[in-house]
């Protein structure tokens, strides 16, 4: 049985959206310290609908973490910012047909850059946002301040 999906390979060899975007609305970057992967992810928003018409990424890791940005970026296109908040990153392994599971935490790279990304891009448009979607912030975030 093969370690990587034929999909998996695909996203790795061909990635999808690669390369920074200039004009970007939001730009999200995480990272983990264990594996030395870090994802950068950029999103073009369109500000009336709130759709995500654009999104690329640039990633430093393995090709596990360059194939789950490809793939979240392929799947976020289109949508509503909404629904590219909801992407978890069961539904990037799945839409890659499968992980190694000492891979997975790729996936959840990807989802983590997405909501990076979408805070940013709150952040910079002023948008009021449930901060607990994007974890704690420590009171330091911009929406913790539309409070005060």
């Amino acid at each position: 049985m093969a370690l990587y999906s034929e999909k998996v390979m695909d996203h790795f060899m061909h990635p999808r959206n690669l390369g920074k975007m200039e004009d970007a609305d939001g730009i999200g970057e995480v990272g983990n310290a264990k594996c030395g992967d870090i994802m950068r992810m950029y999103l073009k928003v369109d500000q009336d609908t709130q759709t995500i018409t654009d999104a690329s990424f640039i990633t430093f890791g393995c090709g596990s973490a360059i194939a789950t940005s490809s793939m979240a970026t392929e799947l976020i296109k289109g949508k509503p910012i909404s629904e590219a908040l909801a992407l978890s990153n069961q539904a990037v392994v799945e839409a890659l047909d499968g992980l190694p599971v000492q891979k997975v935490h790729c996936s959840v790279l990807a989802e983590e850059a997405v909501q990076a990304a979408v805070k940013d891009y709150y952040d910079k448009h002023d948008i009021a946002y449930d901060h607990t979607i994007f974890g704690e912030c420590g009171g330091n975030c911009a929406c913790c301040h539309q409070h005060d």
